[in-house]
């Protein structure tokens, strides 16, 4: 028998162990999916009853809003498989994104002031068709 450990490293030279990603990790990138999932569900029903329901100016919001909808599902599934790609690469570095949530909220603020512009240039009689 050999008096040596079975793992010996050369002398200023570091050893490479691999690193556990928590499940919990894995399971918060896909609760913020299905939250972003559930406010296009949200967005999308209320632009489904103004297209039913509302007269012209309700048509061109219900059209901002379908738009801004479809933009988050798209930003909801790309943000999804480049955090869970960065998760099974094990990658250290951070997966917040600054960009996204801001331009995303300024697409529903401007959806929101297309609405009321629209609503108040038209008078608001309601019979805009």
């Amino acid at each position: 028998m050999s008096s040596q450990p079975l793992l010996q490293s050369a002398p200023g030279k570091r050893i490479a162990l691999p690193t556990r990603v928590e499940p919990k990790v894995f399971f918060a990138n896909e609760r913020t999916f299905l939250s972003y999932l559930n406010f296009t569900v949200l967005l999308g029903g209320l632009a489904i009853g103004l297209l039913n329901f509302g007269d012209s100016v309700g048509r061109i919001s219900a059209g901002l809003f379908t738009l801004v909808a479809m933009g988050t599902m798209l930003y909801a599934l790309i943000t999804f498989h480049w955090r869970a790609r960065s998760i099974r690469m094990r990658g250290q570095g951070g997966f917040d994104d600054r960009v996204g949530p801001t331009v995303l909220a300024i697409a529903l603020a401007v959806a929101v002031l297309v609405n009321f512009v629209l609503r108040v240039v038209d008078g608001g009689d309601g019979d805009g068709k």
